[in-house]
């Protein structure tokens, strides 16, 4: 996406009401065919998709994730061995992004649905006004009362319901590096704070304020505008939202930041960074290749400043239109393959 090793690779495609509405469609049939233990009661072949240990692992499983749809398609044409390697994504937890059309009845059907499970859901709200300096995924909300009302939607959608947002990945970081022209920083930080307050007047409803990543080589120019946009209002911050950063960098990366921040706890996004990030050619953070998946998402990190590993970018979707791939946000298979096939 950017310079400075700060990029991503979110890239969430852009996606209409139709698109809005027929997943949060799914995510509210889902509640409905989900047994008390989470597990999936209709599958077409195979093994279904169940949810993860509550005890380490309470987000839950999306039973019909485009990782779960594909392993019904390989088992179904009799591909064992490459159903098997996308099982290892299927299985796990993967946040939701929620699309801003419809933005409250999918924000619900995912909610519902993880309530029915059992779980709690686990939310990534990316609609900040001047999204991505007009990178891959540009856009955004048109200005700050639409994305105002993007965030009350959210809130009707997600109500006393179990769940954690992780809120705007690099939209404080772009303030940082002025990728986001500086004419809009006073309004993004009212509008995070806005967010963080709502969010965290919900009862059951974590926050975390997307951070940046290990490979900005300046953490102490993080967090004071991390303070300005409300974190200390927050659960905490995330770190490596979308990027290749190893857990190791990222808890330091982390630490760092949380001792400037009164020792906020905080999140790492471990989706893809099983090999570390990419460091040849440019626009490393774009579907690099010999990436694998991370550590499975847990709540067990075995560090008290860490309060999860998560898969908050969704192994198997592409990064954008570069070595290959298909548009932001769509479903790579063959991606997804060689992320599970290098994964320890």
């Amino acid at each position: 996406m950017y310079h400075k090793g700060t990029g991503r690779g979110h890239r969430i495609a852009a996606r209409g009401v139709k698109a809005a509405a027929a997943f949060a469609g799914a995510a509210l049939l889902l509640s409905g065919c989900s047994s008390g233990d989470g597990s999936g009661e209709e599958e077409s072949s195979g093994q279904p998709v169940k949810q993860q240990p509550k005890g380490s692992d309470p987000y839950w499983v999306n039973p019909e994730g485009n990782a779960a749809k594909q392993v019904a398609s390989y088992e179904k044409d009799g591909k064992k061995d490459d159903a098997g390697l996308i099982r290892k994504i299927a299985e796990q937890p993967v946040a939701e992004w929620i699309i801003p059309e419809n933005a409250e009845d999918q924000t619900r059907g995912f909610t519902e649905a993880a309530e029915k499970a059992d779980r709690d859901a686990l939310l990534v709200l990316y609609n900040i006004p001047h999204r991505d300096c007009g990178q891959y995924s540009g856009g955004g909300a048109a200005d700050g009362n639409e994305y105002r009302k993007f965030i009350d939607q959210v809130a009707k959608g997600i109500g006393d319901r179990r769940t954690t947002v992780i809120l705007e990945p690099d939209a404080v970081l772009h303030m940082v590096d002025n990728c986001t022209p500086e004419e809009f920083h006073e309004e993004r930080y009212d509008l995070l704070k806005g967010a963080i307050e709502k969010l965290k007047s919900l009862k059951n409803t974590k926050v975390y304020l997307d951070a940046g990543n290990a490979g900005w080589k300046n953490p102490d120019s993080l967090w004071e505008p991390l303070k300005w946009s409300g974190v200390e209002q927050a659960d905490g911050f995330s770190v490596n939202v979308s990027n290749f950063q190893t857990t190791e960098a990222s808890t330091e990366f982390g630490k760092k930041l949380s001792a400037k921040i009164g020792n906020k706890p905080f999140v790492i996004d471990t989706a893809r960074n099983g090999n570390g990030p990419y460091t040849k050619g440019k626009d490393t953070w774009c579907n690099p290749p010999g990436r694998a998946l991370g550590e499975a998402p847990t709540t067990k990190t075995g560090d008290p400043l860490v309060d999860a590993y998560l898969w908050i970018k969704r192994p198997g979707e592409s990064d954008g239109t570069c070595r290959g791939g298909p548009k932001a946000g769509e479903w790579w298979p063959e991606y997804a393959l060689k992320l599970a096939e290098a994964a320890k």
